[in-house]
């Protein structure tokens, strides 16, 4: 089946979210269990005293879950402070938070202390960008060096009443949180869930279905249980396993029944592009250590290419970190989600 499609459905209580592209799952979303504090969740904390060795201070957040800050340059023990969290972290430990904030929505994001109108590079129309420039400049005016502004490439289809609409709800929305700073530890702004993040992060697809039963009609409940298996099939019979471990998540390349000089290197491509698609619907981040398949060595430097090109596609925080003595490869990539196995065990 040719074409996209975004099909929005519950599993259980949670919402979720699928995008289909020529009949296969491109990337999937799903709301975390209550345990975790998902990324974007912006708070009003307490700032608690430096940590020694670790570079930074905890921050008091509501119902005694605390954040873990490195930036505390100019700030005093006990000061009421506005966090947003960037990453996810173990049930019990500290997560991740950053003053450094964004309102963030399908055309806008508005960028406190940050000021600025910057229009994604993405739209290279240099009359769109004139209007898109003069349209920001007039949302955002009497803003002054508080609030900047970015302008994403879903600008580029968009009419521009519905822009301006959305510019000044997030301009608004940023008001009124800045605003909002004394005052015990409370969540001020919940990160969105499954069917807003489609909706704004996604490109428009063919066709939306958001009535019940969509995963059913579009096969995603199979693709899921696919998922939940170790195993993924590459062309010519190779294979690669995902195995996520508590330290790091391992990955072990095959070349199946072809024996040929050039089985390694062809399962090693393959494995690599296929890779950060795997890992995004797995929710998999943090270390990762690639097993390669045996491969002339002179192929190395192709290989390290062919992995730039697909984790720059990706367009996660990916450090590749190289090879390493026993001739595996290793990178680091943010943890946004949370593993697939945790949410449908």
């Amino acid at each position: 089946m040719k074409g996209s499609t975004i099909a929005l459905d519950h599993i259980g209580e949670r919402q979720a979210a699928a995008r289909i592209v020529d009949g296969q799952l491109d990337d999937f979303i799903i709301d975390p269990p209550d345990w975790v504090i998902p990324p974007e969740s912006l708070f009003r904390g307490k700032l608690g005293r430096p940590v020694k060795g670790l570079g930074g201070a905890f921050v008091d957040l509501p119902d005694g879950q605390s954040g873990f800050l490195r930036q505390t340059k100019g700030l005093r023990p006990g000061d009421p402070i506005l966090v947003q969290v960037t990453g996810l972290a173990e049930q019990g430990k500290a997560v991740p938070v950053t003053t450094r904030l964004l309102f963030k929505s399908r055309y806008a994001i508005v960028t406190p202390d940050a000021p600025g109108l910057n229009i994604s590079r993405q739209i290279d129309d240099d009359d769109l960008r004139a209007d898109l420039d003069a349209l920001a400049r007039d949302c955002m005016d009497g803003a002054g060096e508080r609030l900047g502004l970015i302008l994403r490439s879903a600008c580029m289809d968009t009419d521009e009443a519905e822009i301006a609409d959305d510019i000044l709800q997030m301009r608004s929305l940023a008001e009124q949180v800045l605003g909002d700073l004394n005052g015990p530890p409370e969540l001020l702004l919940a990160a969105p869930g499954a069917h807003e993040l489609a909706w704004r992060d996604w490109e428009a697809a063919d066709t939306l279905d958001d009535q019940p039963g969509s995963f059913a009609r579009h096969a995603v409940d199979d693709a899921l249980d696919t998922l939940r298996r170790p195993e993924v099939s590459l062309p010519q019979g190779a294979s690669m396993v995902i195995e996520p471990t508590r330290a790091l998540v391992a990955v072990d390349v095959n070349t199946g029944p072809d024996t040929s000089p050039a089985a390694g290197l062809k399962a090693n491509i393959a494995a690599i592009r296929a890779l950060p698609q795997q890992l995004r619907l797995r929710g998999l981040g943090g270390q990762v250590v690639i097993d390669l398949a045996p491969y002339p060595k002179r192929e190395k430097q192709v290989l390290e290419q062919v992995m730039r090109a697909a984790f720059k596609r990706d367009g996660r925080d990916t450090v590749l970190a190289g090879f390493t003595p026993l001739g595996n490869f290793e990178l680091t990539r943010k943890r946004d989600r949370v593993a697939l196995s945790v949410l449908l065990p």
